[in-house]
């Protein structure tokens, strides 16, 4: 039915701008029937992960076999016809292309014929990945040299007596022009990148492991993801910004785990300038409280020396870490952690201190750098070598690029298809009330909270230098990082003052924000959801932070299945506590599933035993009906854009927009 009204100049400018697209009658109604073919197709599948901590070579492993959908897939179509040996063989291969086929090349010795029989399961294999796309997205997605022939293949039925020999002389020509080895490799990276349509890693790619920048490149080559910022990304991302006081804190962090390859290999930040310091300036003090933890592997290669020049370099960057932490609650008292200055209630001559009202013994006084009249100021010494490092870090063109990446698809919380994803908690009360904040704003809390956070902790990094919005910005991830129950911290305090310093362990209590207690209410997850315009069935909040600690029997589900933590222990050092080596989620356009894996043996040994991660999957939802791109956020905008293009076609049909008939 065309509109009775007459068009408003606003709205005509727009169709006339919209026409240019779709000059005629014929090419806008083509467009809708095109984007109402695509509501009708099934939803894609959606991948969520949490949690990496730099352990790139699991990552990798979940990443490519997409958490059992390939697998799931092969099993799928073969698992009655093909023996379960060749099916692992033929998985890794998907997996690792590459290196997989350098090992059949070395033990099989009629390579055409495996080749030939491999080819068939293999583009089996993309026809059935690709079932829920349009073919012309499909067609995007394959590697330009061999696009044509991939989908001749994709659409040519075998079992057409008039198409088999055609299908099998494009299989005997790639292996004559000695092409079969690219040609199998592009195909195994075709199934992987239909596998999944959408990524989500819901926080914390940095620290632990040793390899978050190999993460961030694999991330940024993926076909479609999203980032949750988590806390230890927040610490990246405000040590590139500039923030003296998170440089500070990656480095204590990193020297305390021995993990500073990804910053001297990764990301080519030399420490040197911080060895000499230390050597200089710590040489005769006691560190004992500063040792770094190693891994039985490391101790081996590490000398006495060694470690206790590691533990010189410990203490020292701690030491001037402490002191910007002063500087940054003095200078914001709207943070509200003035109990938090701890270095001016050392009492050097008796070698204690006391915090709330309580004394406690000191296992080390011994700080060389410290003014006990201004005992936040930093030594010209310590402030030459921090601004040193500072530069180091905003200098890295890598990190650089991969913050801008962090910056460019992440954000504090994703609303997508229904779900709520963020990393940490949204701050809440002991009653069940959304907690209110007054950092740099007014009186804010729940969602508007989170978007006055994200725009802040842009500011850190995209404002001018030197400018005071910069500055606070730089301040403000440092909140979000450690700040009393950032959305992204979620505790009340982070002690790592009295973890060094009191050997009374009960004081190193990180009491967790009231969230963490109330999630387990169906209630209060159903007035998070609705905070943020999520109400029915289906909606859920994906949460990640806090380790699920599975050997102690404690589900990954709360609230009734309404919140889901995919947090269960990617890292290696969280693996004794949680049992397990992390979970993820898959939704596709059945169900939800939830997968648990256990710990991964490593790349090589999973190429040369064709060893998957063992993993367990549990699907916690079924849908009614299969979903469709219609029920998708994808799915609204399309029939938004069908609405203009049905407008534009009345335009055209009333004579209110000329038609371009251009030959």
């Amino acid at each position: 039915m065309k509109p009775s009204k007459t068009y408003s100049d606003q709205d005509l400018h727009y169709l006339k701008m919209l026409a240019r697209q779709y000059p005629n009658v014929q090419a806008a109604s083509s467009e809708i029937i095109n984007l109402q073919a695509i509501l009708n197709l099934p939803k894609g599948t959606e991948h969520f992960i949490s949690d990496v901590h730099g352990e790139y070579e699991a990552f990798l492993h979940i990443l490519n076999s997409a958490s059992g959908v390939v697998r799931e897939k092969l099993d799928l179509l073969f698992a009655t016809t093909v023996s379960k040996a060749d099916l692992d063989q033929l998985a890794t291969l998907i997996y690792y292309p590459r290196e997989k086929l350098e090992e059949i090349e070395r033990e099989t010795p009629d390579m055409r014929e495996w080749y030939r029989i491999t080819f068939h399961r293999l583009i089996e294999m993309c026809r059935e990945v690709s079932s829920k796309y349009t073919r012309s997205k499909v067609r995007k997605a394959m590697p330009k040299e061999y696009a044509y022939i991939i989908d001749e293949m994709i659409h040519t039925h075998y079992e057409d007596t008039d198409k088999r020999d055609y299908y099998e002389n494009i299989i005997s020509t790639i292996i004559d022009i000695d092409r079969a080895s690219n040609f199998l490799i592009e195909l195994c990276e075709l199934i992987k990148r239909l596998a999944v349509d959408h990524m989500h890693l819901v926080g914390d790619i940095f620290d632990r492991g040793p390899g978050a920048d190999i993460i961030l490149d694999s991330l940024m080559d993926y076909h479609s993801v999203d980032i949750q910022w988590g806390n230890h990304d927040i610490l990246w991302m405000g040590a590139a910004s500039g923030s003296r006081t998170l440089v500070a804190t990656v480095l204590a962090n990193s020297l305390r785990y021995n993990n500073l390859e990804v910053i001297e290999t990764g990301y080519g930040i030399s420490l040197r300038p911080l060895s000499v310091f230390a050597n200089e300036v710590y040489k005769d003090c006691n560190v004992d409280q500063f040792a770094v933890k190693l891994t039985n592997e490391d101790a081996e290669h590490y000398t006495e020396k060694d470690k206790l020049l590691a533990a010189r370099m410990h203490k020292a960057i701690t030491m001037i870490l402490f002191k910007l932490e002063g500087q940054k609650i003095l200078r914001n008292p709207c943070f509200g952690m003035d109990d938090r200055l701890l270095l001016d209630k050392v009492d050097y001559e008796n070698q204690c201190i006391t915090i709330k009202g309580v004394t406690y013994p000191m296992l080390d006084t011994d700080f060389p750098t410290v003014d006990r009249n201004d005992p936040y100021a930093l030594t010209e010494e310590e402030n030459t070598l921090i601004d040193q490092l500072t530069r180091s870090f905003r200098h890295s063109e890598k990190l650089q690029r991969h913050i801008r990446f962090l910056y460019s698809k992440g954000s504090l919380y994703k609303v997508f298809n229904g779900n709520l994803l963020f990393h940490g908690c949204i701050p809440m009360t002991e009653d069940g009330d959304f907690m209110h904040f007054s950092i740099g704003c007014n009186d804010l809390y729940g969602k508007a909270f989170l978007d006055y956070a994200d725009l802040t902790a842009r500011r850190a990094y995209y404002n001018k230098l030197g400018s005071p919005e910069r500055q606070f910005g730089m301040d403000f991830l440092w909140f979000l990082w450690a700040g009393r129950n950032s959305p992204i911290f979620g505790r009340d305090q982070m002690t790592t003052f009295e973890r060094r310093f009191i050997a009374d362990e009960s004081i190193w209590v990180e009491p967790k924000n009231a969230y963490y207690k109330l999630y387990n209410d169906p209630q209060i997850c159903d007035k998070i959801l609705k905070e943020f315009g999520l109400e029915g069935p289906h909606c859920h909040i994906i949460n990640g932070h806090i380790p699920v600690k599975s050997k102690k029997g404690e589900s990954p589900m709360k609230g009734g299945g309404k919140l889901l933590v995919i947090d269960g222990g990617f890292c290696k050092a969280y693996q004794k506590t949680t049992g397990i080596a992390g979970y993820t989620l898959i939704y596709n356009s059945t169900c939800f599933r939830l997968v648990s894996h256990e710990p991964f043996a490593g790349r090589a040994n999973a190429i040369r035993e064709n060893q998957d991660i063992a993993s367990t999957s549990v699907v916690f939802e079924r849908l009614e009906s299969r979903m469709k791109i219609a029920g998708t956020d994808v799915g609204r905008r399309l029939r938004e854009q069908i609405d203009d293009l049905m407008t534009l076609l009345w335009a055209f049909q009333s004579g209110e927009i000329a038609e371009d008939h251009k030959d």
